[in-house]
C-alpha cells in the first residue's frame, strides 16, 4: 500500500539525454503518491542551474507534477558551481536556440519515461528561461507554456548580454499551447512596450494566451533572495502558474 502525503516528493539529480544525444544532468522532482499526472520542464535562468531553480521544480512537485529542470550548461562547465558554470556558458556565447531546444526535447521524454505520467507536457522558465519556453513552445509540442518574464522575444538585447540570444517574434505562428506570460511593469527586458506587441501578434495569430502585468515589480520578482522579489506579485503569480497547469495537464 502507498500510503505517501500528497505533499511527499523524492528530488535528486539525474542524468538525462540532451541534444545531440549528449548526456546532460537534470535536477527531477516527483511527487510519491500514486497517481496520474502531468509533466513539467523548468527552464533555469541566466544565473544558471542552482539552488533557486531547484526550489522551483520542487514547488511544482509538491503541487503534484512531475518536473525536471535540465542543466543547459552541463557541457560548458560540468560539475562546476552555478555562478561558474554560468560565467563559462555567457563566455562561449550562451546557449544556442537549437541545443535549447534538443534539451528540452530530451527532458520531455525523460518525463514521458516516468511511472504514472499522463502524457500531457508543460513547459516554464524565467528570465533568459522565459525567452526559452517561448521558442520551446513554438519548436516542440506542449500542452501549456509559462514566460517568467522573457526578454529579448520581441526585442533586440543591448551589448553584454550572450550573442545567442536574439528576438524571435517570427516564430509566434508555430506556438503550440496555450501561453501565460507574467511580467513586471517596471521591467526593461522585456518591456511593456515589448510584452504589449507580443501580446498582440499572439492575438492577431489567434494564439490562447493570458498576460498579466504587476505594477510595482520589475525583472526577477520571483527571486526571493534577491532584492527584486515582491511579495504581492509573486504569490499571484504562483497561484496563476499552479491554476494553468492544474487546467492544461490534468488528464
Amino acid at each position: 500500500m502507498n500510503a505517501h502525503s500528497p505533499d511527499a516528493i523524492r528530488a535528486e539529480t539525474v542524468t538525462i539525454t540532451g541534444h545531440g544525444g549528449d548526456e546532460i544532468e537534470a535536477y527531477q522532482a516527483v511527487p510519491l503518491a500514486e497517481g496520474s499526472r502531468g509533466g513539467v520542464v523548468w527552464i533555469h535562468h541566466m544565473p544558471g542551474y542552482d539552488r533557486e531553480t531547484k526550489e522551483f521544480v520542487r514547488r511544482l512537485a509538491v503541487n503534484g507534477l512531475h518536473a525536471v529542470a535540465p542543466n543547459l550548461y552541463s557541457r560548458e562547465a560540468p560539475g562546476a558551481s552555478p555562478d561558474d558554470a554560468a560565467a563559462a556558458a555567457r563566455a562561449a556565447g550562451g546557449v544556442p536556440d537549437e541545443r535549447l531546444v534538443g534539451d528540452v526535447a530530451g527532458a520531455v521524454e525523460h518525463l514521458r519515461s516516468l511511472p504514472g505520467t499522463n502524457g500531457k507536457y508543460g513547459v516554464i522558465g524565467h528570465c533568459s528561461g522565459g525567452r526559452h519556453t517561448f521558442l520551446a513552445a513554438c519548436s516542440l509540442p506542449f500542452d501549456a507554456a509559462v514566460d517568467c518574464y522573457g526578454g529579448f522575444v520581441v526585442e533586440s538585447p543591448p551589448d553584454g548580454v550572450p550573442r545567442a540570444i536574439k528576438p524571435i517574434l517570427h516564430l509566434a505562428p508555430n506556438l503550440s499551447c496555450p501561453l501565460l506570460g507574467l511580467f513586471g511593469a517596471d521591467d526593461p527586458f522585456p518591456s511593456p512596450e515589448a510584452v504589449a506587441t507580443l501580446d498582440a501578434e499572439l492575438t492577431r495569430l489567434g494564439k490562447p494566451h493570458e498576460f498579466h502585468s504587476y505594477e510595482g515589480a520589475g525583472h526577477a520578482f520571483f527571486s526571493v533572495d534577491r532584492p527584486a522579489y515582491r511579495v504581492e506579485a509573486a504569490v499571484d503569480g504562483w497561484r496563476r502558474i499552479d491554476e494553468f497547469f492544474g487546467t492544461h495537464l490534468k488528464g
